[in-house]
């Protein structure tokens, strides 16, 4: 078709999130709920949508009057649609602006919401929807674009699921089985760095999310926000623009894409669709608001980190106020290279596990290739490094290995899963870790106990007492007590986000270390004896169990 612009007034079915390679393209056509010609690429009006035929295996509609897509259908079968809502950015636009023009092998309808643009593409041949978002500004309430799927088309029972859980256990978003599980469609498991896309498969139809590279998106690598969830009447598929619960950056705005809709024969989506991967120069010349080709971007490269602990994965950011962009350090010298980055001055962060161990600034230019020399990880920067009497828990940002702490990305506190969150622990019973809670609050396990002995040396100084925490709700924060002698003040509560964090599956705040200064005259001189450590959480905010102040535990030592 000639290029055209039409404007109007403003068996066993799997979910998948992963990052496996490419999958085939054959596959058994479902039951034909709709019927779609796939024998030309091109597009046509229907008088309330345009509708795109990608000349493939998929023909899918969008709303003349508001942007949303209201038809997805794949060999014959619609996927498109649950409960009688569309899929859309957020819950939907008012009415828009919705253009559409065909240039050679690609169909781009765009759509105009006030500040807000986003856009559609499809490609001649492939079975893939290319979508793109540029919020300018706060003035609309674009956060998220959810793809919704019929009821029927895939099954799941991920820890997510809203189908098997009817009753409410806090606000009107975590849920309960009757066994005593818990779901919701916060416990995304996964943080962002972990997948590629998200989706569904019955083994012979695949339809996900590939994910963006989240450049304009807040939070950093280790972020975790809605991927999916699934209802008696459909499910949801994410791709997340910018999410506020336990946020620790402010918005960004700009052009974010492309993210892309994707079937499949049931396999995973092609690696070729993978951000970092997927090439779209044809893109270049489409006109869209914000868009900044390769050719307008540079890299940055390592040549390696020195200082490392090899036994952790680490991870180097940059990050100012318009991007945010991350790679892996290669595990046998800290080599990196992170490329497709806007022109700037951002801050670049070494994280050993999640913890910051390493910053500096470097600029980046168009076109150009910014190449740091070796960087040296100061000893000093990783507080592992400090000679302990003793530690519970590595330092890496994560509470990762305290009790309960992995069932806490996918699960609520009171899930019947849990183990106790009360318990005190015993210094040298080799269990110091795995009976130590991941999290503390006010109202559940304020108080907990940590027992230790000290040589006649150690008691007869005084020592440091530091308590790493990932993130707070409600203001929590330790306050200690040694021997119910020696009470130390209560600290001031670092900034950590205001939403709720550690009952919809995130750990992920602002890693801050707290220190106490115990005096020589607050330890037992029997060296025989056990000193008595009890945390309690100070703070006066927050309500009941497990919304009272709480935090989260990273790790905890008495320095040497």
């Amino acid at each position: 078709m000639s290029e055209s612009t039409v404007n109007r007034p403003v068996g066993r079915r799997t979910f998948v999130l992963g990052t496996a390679a490419a999958a085939g393209t054959a596959a058994l056509a479902g039951p034909l709920a709709e019927t779609a010609s796939a024998a030309s690429f091109g597009w046509s009006d229907d008088g309330s949508n345009y509708v795109v035929d990608t000349g493939a295996s998929l023909v899918f509609k969008v709303s003349k009057t508001n942007g949303d897509l209201t038809s997805l259908v794949y060999k014959g079968t619609q996927y498109q649609g649950y409960g009688g809502k569309n899929s859309h950015i957020e819950s939907g636009l008012g009415t828009s602006t919705v253009s559409i023009k065909q240039s050679g092998t690609t169909i781009l309808i765009s759509v105009a919401y006030g500040t807000l643009k986003h856009y559609y593409a499809a490609r001649s041949g492939e079975n893939n929807v290319y979508l793109w978002t540029n919020k300018a500004d706060d003035s609309v309430s674009a956060t998220r674009y959810i793809l919704r799927v019929n009821a029927g088309k895939f099954l799941n029972d991920e820890p997510d699921s809203y189908t098997y859980a009817p009753t409410t256990i806090e606000a009107s978003d975590v849920f309960a089985k009757s066994d005593g599980q818990t779901r919701s469609k916060h416990y995304a498991k996964a943080r962002v760095t972990d997948y590629n896309y998200v989706g569904w498969t019955t083994g012979s139809v695949g339809l996900y999310i590939v994910r963006s590279n989240h450049e304009k998106a807040s939070g950093g690598p280790f972020y975790r926000s809605l991927l999916r969830h699934q209802s008696a009447d459909g499910g949801g598929l994410y791709e997340i623009l910018y999410y506020g619960e336990n946020q620790t950056e402010a918005q960004r705005f700009g052009l974010q894409g492309p993210y892309v809709i994707a079937f499949t024969d049931g396999g995973a989506p092609s690696s070729s669709l993978y951000p970092g991967t997927l090439t779209t120069s044809w893109a270049d010349s489409l006109g869209m608001s914000g868009y900044v080709p390769a050719s307008g971007r540079g890299k940055v490269a390592g040549v390696g980190i020195t200082g490392r602990n090899t036994a952790y994965a680490y991870t180097v950011g940059l990050a100012n106020s318009a991007a945010q962009y991350w790679g892996s350090a290669r595990a046998s010298d800290g080599w990196f290279s992170i490329g497709g980055v806007l022109p700037g001055t951002y801050t670049l962060t070494v994280f050993k596990g999640e913890l910051a161990v390493y910053t500096t600034s470097v600029s980046v230019s168009a076109g150009g290739t910014t190449t740091l020399n070796s960087i040296a990880i100061p000893a000093s920067n990783d507080p592992s490094n400090a000679s302990a009497i003793w530690r519970i828990n590595n330092w890496d940002g994560t509470p990762g290995g305290f009790k309960n702490a992995d069932l806490m990305t996918y699960a609520h506190p009171s899930d019947v899963r849990a183990s106790s969150w009360t318990g005190n622990v015993v210094i040298g019973s080799g269990t110091e870790t795995s009976a130590f809670p991941c999290y503390l609050w006010k109202d559940v396990n304020s108080g907990i106990i940590v027992y230790f002995k000290l040589t006649a040396a150690q008691a007869a100084a005084a020592h440091t007492l530091r308590i790493g925490v990932t993130t707070a709700y409600a203001n929590g924060r330790p306050q200690v007590v040694v021997n119910d002698t020696w009470t130390s003040a209560v600290p001031s509560p670092p900034t950590q986000p205001s939403t709720r964090s550690l009952t919809v599956g995130s750990y992920r705040g602002n890693n801050y270390t707290f220190t106490y200064s115990v005096p020589a005259s607050a330890w037992l001189t029997d060296t025989s004896a056990y000193n008595t450590l009890k945390i309690y959480v100070a703070s006066g905010s927050g309500s009941t169990s497990f919304l009272s102040a709480g935090t989260s535990i990273d790790a905890i030592d008495l320095l040497a």
